[in-house]
Formats: structure tokens, C-alpha cells, sequence
């Protein structure tokens, strides 16, 4: 029997899938064939059984990183509904006799599924128990945390590469719906991915309608956005706004239900037991809109969401796309209605920006130089806000100056002095900000486009649509323009260097310009005309 047989034989027997996508099939394959994976699908496309399935076919169980409990609640639940092995779940909910109910069932060999957060897997005792039991497979799920929380929000998520290795250098798959090629790039480096393979879907969402709507005034936005949102819930019932900052969330929300609207606000300033029962009361359908930051939506898979509005600009396509994705998943049509403000980048590019100051990277350098120290030390040692030296340790680790050793001290593992690290880092700190200006100027870009708006956000991804896609305002209203071709000498894909920005990649070349995406610096918009008049870029392919 060829292994894709067997694959479909559990997919269907275990797991009750009668049919797996070409992609799912695939990646599967890859992954049992030793390769490392990453595979970028949609919401809602399979991404679960590209690791549950291939794990009954391997010799010891599968650690499976989710960032939150509630997905992976929801994961094991998934399990649970079908006939494959037991899952246990380890993570900071536990009481102790759950906890050791949950180490005896791995040993026992019961139990094939292990859910952890990134947090869990820093703290050294758990990783050599897991060691101890010959872990087979390394499944990261949401792996785009990685790159876009990895700096900020979860600073563990920076570790799972060493956790790894710690494991014995198990296989690894890497499972998002939302990865851009930087992002991409990113979770092969931060994974320490070896000999790996790329599974990568359309990106389209064919059936939502995307538009966006400029304005000058802040009070004329927030008016707008509120009356569209007020009409949306009353055609269509179930959706969801996002907006900037709490307080933000706190005033649309509080607007919104005056005009009657049954409206719930969701933000991280709001206690776990509140942000869950908005998140049940939503799934429940006694909440027709949340107002939310971007801390609302991960793990959220409710078919019938038939809006999303964002009342203030995210912080990147990357974040736009992932958010407006939770629409539509029903295959129904839905919406997808950008409101903001030019100032409104300049917000976000203050809110996504914060390096941590030399002298800081200097002190955490110095201090772990001289020996290890355990976080609680290294605050001791250092005084600077933890926020702040939380950023530092990050950038260290980042450039491979700092590493956590095996009982969960900091230590320093470079050649480089204290003050050339500190120094290396501060450059890896201001690259990371060159892209993220990038990024936002992408996202300038998708609103103030007149050409197809769902051509710019596919090639931003580097997906191709030569046809306007017909399901766009910039398309209804008559302004995207039809292509007639492209650049021969520098064709979407193709491979260029540029004199100040190095090496990168074409992913979209129009008659009068091209989008580059270069490796150290991020997207780029140049004219065609320059480009070949002073001879800008070098085909490298």
C-alpha cells in the first residue's frame, strides 16, 4: 500500500475525512517522508489533520505548540469526537492531579498528542521529561507568531527552535493560514528548519467583497464606521469590528450598543473569565458584534461571520488579512470594509516600534556575560521597565548571543564582546523597524489603491491575479485597471539586487513600476522607467 493510501485509509477510518485536499495530502507526505514542513493554508482548511494524521504512522507522540488554551481546548475536543488515540494538554489551567494523569497517560504510550503553549516548553523540566519519551513529531501550530508576536508578545515562541533541539531534532511542521514571504523566511530561520518543504494555497477569499474608505476627520471616520457597522447588523447580524486600542474598542462598543446593536467589547485590559464569556456568548449567537482589538479572533472558527469592519488600520497586511479572514467561512458571501485615516499609519507605526535603548542592551549583555543568571537575577541585575528588558533579551537571543540553558538560566554563548553584541542586535532592532515602516506602507498602499484592491492584497502575498477580480469597490466602481502584461525583464518572482538594498524578490511588476520585496529592507515601490535609466536592479536568477 503506497503511503498515500495509508494516509487516506486513517484520514478516513480514525478521523472520519472522507476526502483530504491535495495540499493536506501532500504536506502529509513531506512530513513522512522526513522533511520539515510548512504549510499555509486557509482557516478552516484542514491545517489539524496535516499533523494529527501522519502521527499514528510514526514510532513516539507528537508535541503539538498552541499559543492559546482555548485552541487548544478546542483541538482536543476535535480529537476526542473521533476514534484516533487520546490527547492530553499541559498548560498553566492544570491542577496538579491533571497534570500527572496527563505525564502518566504519554508514558504509558495511551496518549499520541500532547498540547503545550510556548511557555510551558520554557520551562526545562517539561522539555526533558518530553525528551525522555522520544518525541517523533514538532507540530507549531499558528507558526506565524513566530514572526509577527515572536518580538513582542511571546517571547518563548523565539525558543521553540532551541526547544527542539533539546527534543532530539523531531521532525518539525509549521502550520499558519496567514504567511507572507518574510514571514515565511522567518519561521524556517526561527525553527532551525532543516531540508524543509514549502505547501503554500491561493491566498484568495474569492467570496468577500473588499473596500475601504478614506477620511480626514477622526470624528467623521468613527460616524461613518459606525453607521456602516449598525447596517451591516441589521442585514446580516453576525460580525465583528476591530479597532486599534482598548480604548478604542471601549468607545465603538459602547456607541454601537446605544443604537441597539447587541454588542460585546474584547480586549486584553479585560479579565480571562470576561474575554471568554464574550468569546462563548459569540460562538452562541447572543452577540451579534464584537468590538475587539487583535487580541480577539485567534481560534475563533464560526462559519457564519458575515462582516468584518476594521474602524482604524492594523499594523500590517499580514494582520489585515489574517483578521478579515474570520469572515466567510461558509463560502457565503461577506464583507470586508477598511475605515481610516493617513494619520492612522503614523499611530500604528508609534505603537509597532519599540526598540529597546543601547544602554539597556548593553546592561543584559554585560550581566549574562559574566555568568548565568535566572530571569529573576538578570531584573536584580539590570534596571530598566520589564518591558523593555523583556525586548532586549528577545534581540540578544535573535542574533544568537544568548541562549537558556538546560536548567532555565540566561547564559551568553557568542564570541562577540557584551558591547558588540548589545551592538549587533541594535542593528537587528533597526532592520526589524525598516521592515515594519515597509509594511505599513504596503498597507497605505491596499487603501489608497484604485486599481483592483484584491489584486494588491494577493500580490502582496505573491499570488498572482491578472484579471480584476470583479468583487472589490475599486472594481464597482469602474477605476481597476486591466493588465496588459508585465515587465519581460523583470517578471513577478524574479530574483534582483539593487546597489544600497541588496538582494530581493519581484512580486509584482506593473507597466510603470514593480514591487520588490528585498531581504534587509523590506517592500519597495519603484518606477520602471528609473529602475532601467539608471540601471537600479540586477537580475540574479
Amino acid at each position: 500500500m503506497t503511503t498515500a493510501a495509508r494516509l487516506r485509509r486513517i484520514a478516513e477510518q480514525t478521523f472520519g475525512l472522507p476526502h483530504l485536499y491535495d495540499e493536506q495530502l501532500r504536506a502529509m507526505e513531506l512530513v513522512l517522508a522526513g522533511h520539515d514542513v510548512l504549510a499555509v493554508l486557509p482557516s478552516g482548511g484542514g491545517k489539524s489533520a496535516i499533523y494529527q494524521v501522519p502521527a499514528l504512522l510514526l514510532d513516539g507522540p507528537t508535541v503539538v505548540v498552541s499559543p492559546l488554551i482555548a485552541l487548544q481546548h478546542d483541538q482536543m475536543e476535535g480529537i476526542e469526537e473521533t476514534d484516533a488515540p487520546p490527547a492530553v494538554a499541559l498548560n498553566s489551567a492544570q491542577r496538579g492531579r491533571a497534570r500527572r494523569e496527563a505525564w502518566a497517560a504519554l508514558r504509558r504510550g495511551d496518549a499520541r498528542y500532547v498540547f503545550l503553549s510556548p511557555e510551558q516548553l520554557a520551562k526545562p523540566e517539561v522539555v526533558d521529561a518530553l525528551a525522555d519519551l522520544g518525541v517523533a513529531l514538532f507540530a507549531v501550530d499558528e507558526a506565524h507568531c513566530i514572526s509577527a508576536w515572536g518580538h513582542d508578545f511571546r517571547p518563548d515562541y523565539l525558543r521553540l527552535g532551541e526547544v527542539r533541539e533539546r527534543l532530539g531534532g523531531p521532525r518539525v511542521i509549521a502550520l499558519t493560514a496567514t504567511a507572507a514571504a518574510p514571514v515565511r523566511r522567518d519561521i524556517v530561520e526561527r525553527l532551525g528548519m532543516r531540508d524543509h518543504r514549502e505547501v503554500v494555497t491561493s491566498f484568495d477569499r474569492p467570496n468577500l467583497f473588499l473596500a475601504a474608505h478614506r477620511f480626514t476627520s477622526e470624528a467623521d471616520k468613527h460616524a461613518a464606521a459606525l453607521a456602516r457597522v449598525g447596517e451591516l447588523a441589521a442585514e446580516n447580524r453576525c460580525g465583528l469590528v476591530y479597532t486599534a486600542s482598548r480604548s478604542g474598542a471601549d468607545r465603538f462598543a459602547r456607541d454601537l450598543a446605544g443604537t441597539g446593536v447587541r454588542t460585546a467589547r474584547y480586549h486584553a485590559g479585560m479579565k480571562a473569565a470576561d474575554r471568554e464569556r464574550v468569546h462563548q456568548d459569540f460562538l452562541a449567537d447572543t452577540v451579534d458584534v464584537v468590538v475587539a482589538t487583535s487580541a480577539f479572533g485567534m481560534g475563533i472558527d464560526k462559519p457564519g461571520v458575515r462582516f468584518v469592519v476594521h474602524a482604524s488600520v492594523p499594523d500590517s497586511l499580514d494582520s489585515y488579512y489574517q483578521q478579515i479572514g474570520r469572515a466567510g467561512r461558509d463560502g457565503e458571501p461577506a464583507r470586508a470594509e477598511l475605515y481610516y485615516r493617513p494619520e492612522d499609519l503614523s499611530l500604528q507605526r508609534f505603537l509597532t516600534t519599540n526598540k529597546p535603548p543601547a544602554d539597556t542592551l548593553e546592561a543584559v549583555a554585560r550581566a549574562l556575560a559574566r555568568h548565568p543568571l535566572p530571569p529573576r537575577r538578570l531584573a536584580e541585575a539590570v534596571d530598566a521597565p520589564p518591558a523593555r528588558r523583556t525586548r532586549a533579551i528577545n534581540l540578544l537571543e535573535q542574533i544568537g548571543a544568548l541562549t537558556t540553558t538546560a536548567d532555565g538560566r540566561l547564559g551568553f554563548t557568542t564570541d562577540l564582546t557584551p558591547d558588540e553584541a548589545a551592538d549587533q542586535a541594535h542593528r537587528a532592532a533597526d532592520a526589524h523597524e525598516t521592515l515594519i515602516r515597509s509594511r505599513l506602507d504596503m498597507l497605505r498602499g491596499y487603501a489608497e489603491t484604485t486599481d483592483c484592491r484584491r489584486r494588491f492584497l494577493l500580490e502582496y502575498f505573491g499570488e498572482r491575479l491578472p484579471q480584476r477580480c470583479g468583487n472589490c469597490d475599486t472594481c464597482a466602481a469602474g477605476t481597476a485597471e486591466r493588465r496588459t502584461g508585465e515587465a519581460a525583464d523583470f517578471p513577478a518572482d524574479a530574483r534582483v539586487t539593487h546597489p544600497e538594498w541588496g538582494a530581493g524578490v519581484v512580486l509584482s511588476a506593473h507597466e510603470d513600476h514593480l514591487t520588490v520585496l528585498f531581504d534587509d529592507y523590506g517592500y519597495k515601490t519603484l518606477s520602471l522607467t528609473q529602475v532601467r535609466e539608471r540601471d537600479l536592479l540586477t537580475r540574479i536568477d
